[in-house]
């Protein structure tokens, strides 16, 4: 069932307010340094690191299942500079081969079934350039993640408020799932979301099966090893093997 964070057109809008520039975007614009290069965001989004790749003169392409994201994106100031494309990661093809790939966002984590997390690897495989890396990021599953996420928050957009307030509905072996519910002053809004924590070992495995390695796998935004009692994250660099 698609998740109406990302679907509604009223979300869209407020998706970077909650989700905006952060550390781990400066990390994936690095992996772009060294002169143009051709670029493929699965998962794009609103578009913001499309966006400010194609502020920096590479060639890039913004896949995202979601309409409602890709109008968002379009409207980005370099956005009639990016190729946008409505499709999921798991069936998206083009003849063009990329320098780098980028999963960014946890977007990952949203592949519940094996079926489609092959799928993914096998676009990627499919779509690098020779010598090119693929980048993306998925939370560990050793922290408490559940803890961190029931809160309230509050989003401003221009003179219009609206009330966030995300709630977990159930943990299930290596699966949550929550809601999220947007209180706008003319209507509420709620949205259902389940992610998948796979293990290091896990994705590493995946990633063989698809003829992909890992290259480097951090455990921060800063380079650091990732350390599974204490990382937050793992952010993998992988090649083709």
């Amino acid at each position: 069932m698609p998740d109406l964070h990302y679907e509604h057109p009223a979300l869209a809008e407020l998706y970077d307010l909650d989700s905006g520039w952060s550390i781990d975007r400066d990390f994936y614009l690095g992996l772009a340094a060294g002169g143009p290069k051709r670029i493929l965001d699965l998962g794009c989004g609103t578009g913001l690191l499309c966006d400010a790749y194609a502020a920096l003169g590479h060639r890039v392409t913004g896949v995202d299942p979601a309409k409602a994201m890709l109008e968002v994106a379009k409207a980005k100031p370099c956005g009639s500079q990016v190729d946008w494309v409505e499709s999921a990661a798991q069936t998206f093809r083009s003849d063009a081969r990329f320098d780098l790939i980028i999963m960014t966002g946890n977007a990952f984590q949203v592949f519940l079934e094996d079926d489609d997390i092959l799928a993914v690897f096998t676009t990627m495989r499919e779509h690098l350039a020779e010598g090119g890396v693929i980048a993306f990021e998925t939370r560990n599953p050793a922290i408490d993640w559940p803890a961190r996420w029931d809160k309230d928050a509050e989003l401003t957009s221009g003179e219009r408020t609206v009330y966030q307030s995300r709630r977990i509905v159930k943990k299930h072996g290596n699966r949550v799932s929550f809601e999220t519910r947007f209180q706008f002053p003319d209507k509420d809004l709620t949205s259902f979301s389940e992610l998948l924590f796979l293990s290091k070992p896990d994705i590493e495995a995946r990633l063989a099966t698809s003829g992909l390695k890992p290259k480097a796998v951090y455990g921060d935004w800063t380079g650091q090893p990732f350390d599974e009692a204490t990382s937050e994250y793992m952010v993998f660099i992988v090649e083709a093997a």
